[in-house]
């Protein structure tokens, strides 16, 4: 947590992750991103029926992954403007 003189305000990571339009667009982005993925890397096994037990955990870690990456961009970002502006 780092607190900041003037119109900053002090922020901390819980309070990032629990910030409703930064969850929502991390969703929003893992659910494009994760599908895209999961249809290249695991399509064929899909439509063919085989779902073998190793994809039960592939398959969510395929939507986890962009879910961090945006959520760690738009931290990383808002964190850059607030020490920048």
């Amino acid at each position: 947590m780092r607190t900041t003189t003037g119109s900053d305000v002090s922020r901390c990571l819980r309070c990032a992750l629990m910030y409703g339009p930064l969850v929502r667009r991390s969703l929003i982005v893992a659910l494009i991103v994760g599908t895209i993925l999961t249809a290249i890397n695991h399509g064929n096994i899909i439509l063919r029926g085989d779902f073998p037990a190793s994809l039960y955990w592939k398959i969510p870690l395929t939507y986890v992954v962009p879910y961090c990456v945006a959520t760690t961009g738009a931290i990383l970002n808002a964190r850059r403007s607030v020490t920048n502006g």
